[in-house]
């Protein structure tokens, strides 16, 4: 039976855990804080008294309440990052991620006609050409192969290429900074060189796409006027960055879980229209997002009867949430034939959803199965505990991935 909720003096503040059983699972303690209480005093590595959040429900009442921030200024993170504390970073302009309405909500508007379902759909035909193109590379290089950087990374960063108009020849450079910005482990000046180098060059091609505009993305934003230079530099960085390095990462570890457990993969080679309904629950299951989101009281609020107070900072455990038993049946067992209809908070929830969820789901919906298609006999090249997993990395996932076939 649950435990009832506990009052704040009756909790022991904790730290963040980061220790995993496995490379699919959460740290083990979310769990049993989550069956004692959704949420509980969390202890922060600048001495901040904030909260953490296990529990599903709790998790969609904070992701939905207008009351918290998402302003960077207001927020402490939940392990120590001196890149990215907030007296540290430099926000560049329109990364709307970090925004609070009514800012955000301009840069929404502006970016949510690019990324409809119907638009998205249109750009299948392309990303089923994108991924035979990296698979047919993949075979002529041979194995073994590492299926992060022959297969996993290139999809996405392809797709999100042709989409933004960012030429893929240049990829190197910013998937080099991408990675150093967002290693847990950056100190400030490695951050802030690194998204320098990425706003210089954003802020270069915007430039030449206000000379010479095409059929993509920024060119659109260009066209539409109602945002600066520097913010459409800035809100391309942030679509650029996000748009390769989650999925890449739900592909790299979504193969990782698939190879490991036979009977699920044999499931999915048998029945293909069991994709969509595999690819929730690969999302759900593995959350990458692993360290957050965060969000700031404005006022006091009262959240599964516990009274944040203004200024305390919420970080959300989607990986607790996401195996919450009060919403998922039998939620520690990956099973692709879970229906798709069942939600998950991997992708946040309320405004601040992420924009290109349904780019990303049909990018895994086509990438799975012609990966198994065309290799089928894939497997791991080193025994699993030997394969390195993305724990010093803001999103989760393995470095890397050695395969055979």
């Amino acid at each position: 039976m649950k435990e009832l909720p506990m009052s704040e003096a009756s909790f022991t503040p904790v730290t963040f855990p980061t220790e995993r059983p496995s490379p699919f699972d959460p740290p083990e303690v979310l769990g049993r804080w989550r069956e004692q209480a959704p949420i509980r005093p969390l202890r922060y590595p600048d001495g901040h008294q904030g909260w953490l959040v296990t529990g599903f429900s709790a998790a969609k009442a904070v992701l939905t309440d207008s009351r918290f921030s998402s302003l960077l200024e207001n927020l402490h993170w939940p392990i120590r990052w001196e890149g990215l504390e907030p007296e540290n970073f430099v926000q560049p302009p329109g990364f709307f991620m970090q925004m609070d309405p009514p800012d955000h909500s301009r840069f929404r508007k502006q970016l949510a006609a690019q990324f409809t379902v119907r638009r998205m759909r249109q750009l299948e035909p392309r990303i089923e050409q994108i991924t035979e193109e990296v698979l047919d590379a993949m075979e002529r290089g041979g194995a073994p192969a590492d299926l992060i950087q022959e297969f996993a990374l290139p999809v996405p960063s392809l797709v999100i290429c042709e989409l933004l108009g960012v030429p893929y020849a240049d990829r190197e450079r910013f998937q080099r900074d991408s990675a150093t910005a967002l290693r847990v482990g950056s100190t400030r000046e490695e951050v802030g060189a690194a998204t320098g180098s990425m706003m210089g060059y954003l802020y270069e091609l915007v430039a030449r796409k206000r000379a010479e505009p095409a059929d993509d993305l920024l060119s659109g934003l260009v066209a539409g006027g109602d945002l600066f230079h520097e913010e459409i530099a800035g809100a391309g960085l942030l679509l650029l960055v996000a748009g390769h390095e989650t999925t890449a990462n739900m592909l790299g570890l979504g193969t990782f879980a698939l190879l490991s457990d036979p009977g699920q993969l044999a499931a999915l080679r048998s029945e293909p229209p069991l994709i969509e309904g595999a690819v929730e629950e690969l999302l759900r299951y593995l959350a990458v997002t692993h360290l957050g989101p965060l969000r700031a009281a404005l006022e006091d609020v009262e959240i599964a009867g516990q009274t944040i107070r203004k200024g305390q900072v919420v970080t959300i455990s989607v990986p607790a949430a996401n195996r919450d038993p009060e919403r998922f049946d039998d939620p520690e067992t990956f099973d692709v034939t879970r229906p798709a209809t069942v939600g998950h908070l991997t992708f946040g929830h309320g405004i601040h959803q992420c924009l290109g969820q349904q780019l990303a789901r049909i990018e895994m919906r086509v990438a799975f199965p012609a990966l198994f298609r065309r290799f089928p006999g894939l497997r791991l090249a080193v025994p699993s505990e030997e394969v390195p997993m993305r724990t010093d990395m803001s999103i989760y996932g393995a470095h890397q991935l050695p395969v055979i076939w």
